[in-house]
């Protein structure tokens, strides 16, 4: 252009080129306006797809994350992406997004990786191209070291694309685990997730299931009653409250898809964004030196007596912090998060109400792999126990209770994080040494005086040390009582263990609060001291 000719008008199309009738590229402004409409398309499809979700009670794809994140922090990558197959009349059908919602955002002004299956879209199932979504999505979170949250609502793997799909099964586990203990996974199932897709979700840390809307299972009810001849219903067989009451596959149970995302949003105010990150503490409101005078009196004067080890964490932790997890799933043991002094703790505690607090294969699991989950995210870990020992009978040695038991040991003694122990009645024979006790690298013990510390209880050691005693004496029931309320006077107390060390002190219950806090600042700057290895070989 020659210097001081006018300028094109930007909203005018060039001429056509001399000697040809072929036009100029579009202006900026209608590029732009392509632009719109394509992203407007990708998003608002058309058609009444968001209300039949609606009709089944369910929310959209985008409905889901628009709740999950902070108003207005979301941000979508690979809005335009469509799948590549040809076959079975799929060229017909290219739908941008191809069934998956990804991107990232923010929970509480944090940032998070997320994608939700659109399952309006070939019924949520997944491809090859909604798979390399879902990769870059997992790819990035590592690669930023922040959460990836999933929200699962799908038919599974694509069938018009064949072994493609299932490729693309295969590459999103293979992140799972490479993502496992690098950032936390989270999974919220909202619809269907059945077959091999199970097995993302089950390799993720925490999964929350919505009453009469999810269900997981491997094999449907058709096939399951083809096979065995068990007639069972969805819900039956993979439902909410099936993996929440009875597998301990699920976490949370929530009443609907906002209560699950709430929930999403209220652990993530626990987590660390990655596991180089320490978890996010708080402006503590609740005073450091408070006394729970209710805990004084907490542990019957019976023994035998139950009462709820939930009082004894709630007393002891900030007030209102705690957040139980897998509540309803082997409740012998409870486990969860909370926060001492603002700053967050995993806590475990046997729950004397539940079989007296007895650990058992499900406890031990539950237990392990939470321990293990606090230990990859620099999150202390504060036991509370009362526990009579491993639950005896045939069931649960058939079934691997040594195995499994090894489990919750191992993760214990494996575990390098700052670790707290407050023993409040009873710690008998090898569960003591399996809960968190000073011989498994506990930093700081401490014991109620109510505790008991032993092998086994009064009676049951009576009878084995005392047995001929007891059979050649005149009186046996008489003397069996003596000789065990000598027994409970001498053995069955905590000061034995403190004079050997296994215990630090042995404080009242409205001290625990106290002693736990200057803990745990003391453990600040805990040294980790981890052997050269490429990983142990946990009894699993």
């Amino acid at each position: 252009m020659a210097t001081g000719a006018p300028k094109e008008d930007a909203k005018v199309s060039r001429p056509q080129r001399e000697g040809g009738g072929e036009t100029a590229p579009p202006s900026a402004d209608k590029r732009i306006n392509v632009l719109r409409k394509r992203k407007y398309d990708a998003h608002y499809r058309g058609g009444d797809a968001d209300e039949k979700q609606r009709a089944k009670g369910k929310l959209s794809a985008r409905e889901r994350v628009e709740r999950l994140l902070d108003p207005g922090s979301f941000v979508e990558l690979d809005a335009f992406a469509v799948h590549r197959t040809e076959a079975f009349g799929m060229g017909e059908r290219k739908i941008p997004g191809d069934g998956v919602v990804t991107g990232y955002g923010a929970v509480d002004g944090r940032e998070v990786f997320v994608f939700s299956h659109d399952a309006s879209v070939f019924g949520g199932s997944l491809g090859e191209v909604f798979a390399e979504k879902v990769c870059k999505v997992m790819d990035l979170a590592v690669r930023a070291g922040r959460p990836c949250i999933g929200l699962n609502d799908s038919g599974g793997a694509r069938i018009q694309e064949g072994v493609v799909s299932l490729a693309g099964y295969a590459d999103i586990f293979y992140r799972n685990v490479r993502s496992s203990g690098v950032v936390p996974q989270l999974s919220v199932i909202v619809g269907p997730c059945t077959g091999g897709a199970v097995y993302s979700p089950a390799m993720t840390d925490f999964i929350w299931m919505v009453e009469g809307v999810s269900y997981m299972f491997i094999t449907g009810p058709e096939v399951v009653r083809v096979t065995t001849g068990e007639k069972v219903t969805f819900e039956e067989l993979g439902g909410a409250e099936v993996h929440n009451l009875k597998s301990g596959v699920a976490h949370f149970l929530a009443d609907s898809e906002q209560e699950a995302l709430d929930g999403v949003r209220r652990l993530l105010s626990y987590l660390p964004a990655n596991n180089r990150e320490q978890p996010p503490a708080v402006t503590p409101t609740d005073d450091p030196d408070r006394h729970d005078a209710a805990l004084q009196s907490l542990v019957p004067e019976n023994p035998q007596q139950p009462y709820d080890m939930k009082a004894a964490i709630t007393g002891v932790l900030d007030l209102g912090s705690f957040l139980e997890v897998q509540e309803l799933w082997a409740q012998n043991v409870v486990v969860g998060f909370g926060r001492l002094d603002g700053q967050v703790v995993g806590v475990v505690g046997n729950q004397p109400r539940i079989l007296a607090g007895a650990l058992d294969i499900n406890a031990s699991v539950k237990g392990a792999r939470f321990v293990r989950f606090c230990d990859a995210f620099n999150i202390p870990l504060l036991t509370f126990v009362d526990v009579p020992g491993f639950l005896p009978g045939t069931a649960q040695e058939y079934n691997g209770i040594i195995r499994h038991g090894a489990k919750l040991l191992y993760a214990f003694a494996e575990a390098t994080v700052p670790k707290l122990t407050v023993i409040t009645r009873k710690a008998y024979g090898g569960a003591y040494d399996v809960m968190s006790s000073k011989h498994i690298g506990a930093d700081f013990n401490v014991a109620w005086p109510t505790a008991e510390i032993a092998v086994m209880g009064p009676q049951a050691a009576v009878n084995v040390i005392f047995k001929r005693e007891i059979a050649a004496a005149k009186d046996p029931e008489t003397r069996t009582r003596e000789l065990v309320q000598d027994y409970v006077e001498r053995f069955a107390n905590p000061y034995i263990a403190a004079e050997r060390g296994f215990l630090d002190d042995v404080i009242e219950p409205q001290e625990t609060r106290r002693f736990l806090i200057q803990a745990l600042r003391l453990l600040k700057d805990k040294r980790r001291d981890r052997p050269d290895r490429h990983h142990g070989n946990i009894p699993l």
